[in-house]
């Protein structure tokens, strides 16, 4: 009988990454619920992008004689400053209110930054002292074809090592969650994560599969999480993979889904698509995401 690995350390801290959007609110709360539950300090995370390189100048041209060009880059250079210094001002009342938001909760173990350049590179850049990213999802619209309506969101899942929590309004304390099982190695890595980690004991566990070509993979973990204190209620389930992981965490109410994330190489998940994408973009519920 193969030795369970020991439960995770608690050092590393919760990254809440906060924006000016509706879903600020449940990043916040989720990762406030993460933090406890993983007794681990929780810093909220705001990435500004200077305002010259989200909107890059045109090209004024050569029509424009050269001091009226140079009259205008002047102009142009001190509305990016100005940009910059409201867009930094209104970050830190997001992460001042942030902070207040734990605080009211109860949670001492709180803190904040703010820092400029792109979301994937700094989450990159502060990965090794992090347990838990939570990020928020942006809606609107259709996405384009296999790919999230949000590219932020997606860049970081593919980037990050770490586990990504994707929140979803409004809040809701998790008291159920299912796994969403392939029988793959990034699967049974994350039942060895879950089985090590205090996030999810004592919450009811569902183990979801879409077929039966890995019916002893999903037996072994289901033992592997029984072993581990956790009581897993199986499924087995037909058809295709999304709609009926989508159907069955529906079905019973599932406050969270948990999964893997991007098993297969870029190309393959360019022509056939990516189950990772479409759970993300379909799920009713947050997402955990494990690697």
């Amino acid at each position: 009988m193969a030795k369970l690995p020991a439960r995770e350390s608690n050092m590393k801290q919760v990254i809440a990454c906060i924006a000016d959007s509706p879903q600020t609110g449940a990043v916040c709360d989720y990762a406030i619920w993460a933090a406890r539950r993983l007794d681990t300090d929780l810093e909220f995370l705001h990435v500004l992008q200077h305002a010259s390189e989200a909107m890059p100048v045109a090209d004024l041209g050569s029509g424009i004689w050269i001091g009226a060009q140079d009259d205008l880059l002047q102009e142009l250079t001190e509305l990016d400053k100005r940009r910059d210094a409201l867009a930094q001002a209104h970050g830190e009342q997001l992460l001042q209110a942030a902070l207040q938001r734990a605080r009211d909760q109860g949670l001492m173990r709180a803190d904040q930054r703010q820092r400029w350049g792109t979301l994937v590179d700094t989450l990159l850049e502060i990965e090794a002292d992090t347990r838990l990213f939570v990020l928020g999802r942006r809606r609107g619209g259709p996405p384009p074809l296999r790919l999230l309506a949000d590219p932020r969101l997606e860049a970081a899942v593919r980037a990050l090592r770490r586990p990504v929590l994707v929140a979803q309004s409004p809040y809701r304390a998790p008291e159920r969650y299912m796994i969403a099982f392939d029988g793959s190695a990034t699967a049974s890595h994350m039942i060895e994560m879950v089985s090590r980690s205090p996030l999810l004991t004592g919450l009811e566990c569902h183990l979801a599969m879409v077929g039966e070509a890995h019916a002893p993979a999903l037996d072994e973990a289901a033992r592997m999480l029984t072993q581990a204190g956790f009581s897993p209620q199986i499924a087995r389930l037909t058809g295709e993979a999304v709609p009926a992981l989508v159907s069955h965490a529906r079905s019973v109410q599932a406050d969270l889904l948990v999964m893997g994330a991007y098993g297969h190489s870029r190309i393959r998940q360019w022509v056939l698509g990516s189950t990772t994408t479409a759970l993300l973009e379909q799920a009713p519920a947050p997402v955990l995401i494990l690697r």
